[in-house]
């Protein structure tokens, strides 16, 4: 495993991209090189029960949907219909941060905060400064933890991994960063079922997924709220649970521009969707008729990349592949009738449930290019 200088030092190239504009409308329209290579089907592609696949473009009646106007009423439709599995949350409070401990890693101003993301229940995260501040507005970017007992020390680069410490690397790239806590570990004491079940007594009506999206939406507030940051251009990414959560942000939160999930496993039955603090044991009733290829559809023209870790026959400790393409390829129609080209792909490292150079560089690329 590369420690954090090998690291700094192998994806050093690129941070010779080009500089981030400070004016959102200085941007020039470009692409990755690499993305007809990530809108190709798999060469090998594994046979997997993707669950129900609902067709994007037809209406009620069958009949197919052509255009743009007919696409935006049954994206209404689908929107809805997750909302109401989600249930309900409250308005969000106005965000006041209260400063916590502040240090100064190499290339970064690392802030943690405290605030509230849901009226008198108090949340600690990260806030991280590109240091120096060369130039403002600048892009920006909500980065989800993956399921560890470090949270956003490890996110942020305090503590942990060193592929984890994506808050901190994106900060030293030139994004403002925001690292919030997922509400599992708000109050370190208690299992997760205990967290979903304490939450559900304030909201019995909603599941721990849309906990989540309150929480991320929460960050997305803060960035847009900070003179520094170009609303226009706030990203997201986060790995495992965090790409979940980023799945869920990208497609409820059109504030977000660009956005990449890495190894969240997008089929509902590739990994632990059914869980309480996600969706719950009712994606499993024969009447459940969504998947994720909706939400992929509702960020749709948005840019979307997936991050895959399977080199072998699908299983429990790898979560997207060449299974996760049906998905990816039932929302491509979608994205093109927006026009080309299509922002969405799947990139497939081969490497498991991680974070390699590789990956991260194809994600810092993305981020770069869509945000600029």
């Amino acid at each position: 495993m590369l420690n954090r200088r090998e690291f700094i030092a192998a994806t050093a190239s690129l941070l010779s991209l080009a500089p981030f504009s400070a004016r959102a409308d200085n941007a020039v329209c470009r692409e990755v090189p690499w993305l007809a290579e990530v809108q190709r089907p798999p060469a090998n592609p594994k046979l997997t029960d993707t669950g129900y696949l609902e067709p994007l473009l037809a209406s009620d009646d069958g009949s197919p949907i052509t255009s743009l106007e007919q696409w935006q009423a049954r994206r209404d439709q689908i929107r809805k219909r997750w909302q109401d599995i989600l249930g309900p949350m409250p308005y969000r409070p106005a965000i006041k941060l209260t400063t916590v401990t502040e240090d100064h890693p190499a290339g970064c101003r690392r802030i943690r905060v405290r605030y509230e993301c849901e009226t008198g229940v108090e949340v600690e995260g990260f806030l991280l400064y590109p240091d120096p501040l060369e130039s403002a507005p600048r892009p920006a970017l909500v980065v989800l933890h993956s399921t560890t007992e470090d949270t956003i020390e490890e996110v942020a680069g305090v503590k942990g991994r060193d592929d984890q410490a994506l808050g901190l690397k994106f900060a030293q790239q030139g994004f403002i960063v925001f690292c919030p806590q997922c509400f599992l570990w708000n109050e370190p004491s208690l299992e997760y079922t205990d967290a979903v079940a304490k939450f559900q007594q304030r909201h019995p009506k909603t599941l721990g997924m849309r906990k989540m999206l309150n929480d991320a939406q929460c960050a997305v507030d803060i960035l847009a709220g900070l003179p520094e940051v170009d609303p226009k251009r706030i990203g997201a990414v986060g790995h495992s649970l965090g790409a979940k959560e980023t799945l869920y942000l990208a497609a409820f939160d059109e504030r977000i521009k660009a956005a990449v999930f890495s190894e969240g496993g997008i089929g509902l039955g590739f990994t632990n969707w059914h869980d309480p603090w996600y969706l719950g044991r009712g994606i499993h009733d024969s009447a459940f008729k969504l998947n994720h290829h909706q939400l992929l559809a509702l960020i749709a023209p948005r840019a979307f990349l997936i991050l895959a870790g399977e080199s072998g026959p699908p299983n429990q400790s790898v979560a997207d592949g060449a299974r996760t393409w049906p998905f990816v390829e039932a929302a491509l129609p979608v994205y093109k009738l927006y026009g080309e080209p299509a922002r969405i792909g799947l990139y497939n490292h081969g490497k498991g449930h991680s974070i390699p150079p590789e990956a991260f560089t194809r994600m810092s690329e993305w981020l770069q290019t869509y945000l600029a």
